[in-house]
């Protein structure tokens, strides 16, 4: 495949986690300006919309840190971006695994832009059944988690049996 091939081929990526950047912030827009926070929403009896802060990581991890965790988990997804448009400009086409690492880009710089600007992640989506209730997430939570999950059945699908 030639380098304007590649290009596009890039490109088309690019444009789909910007896609998914676009859609988790308007979303986390929305969500910010019309709850207080804390304030539930039931929509299904397991699921309710709500405003939460999350200062950790995914699902709240390291929530309760002093503060070193946003710089952290920043940085951190700036490298693992850059690291996932150098895989996605590489020669070769594997869609599931492109698929894979666009999910994850487009989420994990979601979540980089709440860190920037908000000092933390906006957090909407709460599952819960009786007492017991999930961590609060976002789109650019789901769609990292659809990333991860494509990553291991694009690696599952590439593994031949063997003898």
């Amino acid at each position: 495949m030639g380098a304007p091939a590649q290009r596009s081929r890039l490109a088309w990526w690019l444009a789909i986690a910007a896609l998914i950047i676009i859609a988790d912030q308007i979303t986390k827009v929305a969500v910010d300006k019309l709850f207080a926070y804390g304030e539930r929403l039931p929509l299904l009896p397991v699921l309710d919309l709500t405003l939460l802060y999350n200062r950790g990581a995914a699902f709240s991890f390291l929530a309760g840190a002093d503060g070193w965790q946003r710089w952290f988990f920043t940085i951190l997804a700036l490298g693992v971006s850059g690291f996932i448009v150098w895989m996605l400009s590489r020669p070769g086409h594997q869609r599931l695994f492109s698929w894979a690492l666009t999910l994850i880009l487009g989420g994990a710089l979601g979540n980089v832009i709440d860190r920037f600007i908000h000092g933390h992640v906006i957090d909407f989506v709460l599952v819960h059944y009786g007492n017991w209730f999930f961590p609060a997430f976002n789109l650019a939570d789901s769609a990292i988690t659809v990333g991860a999950v494509l990553l291991i059945l694009d690696e599952i699908k590439k593994k031949k049996p063997t003898r």
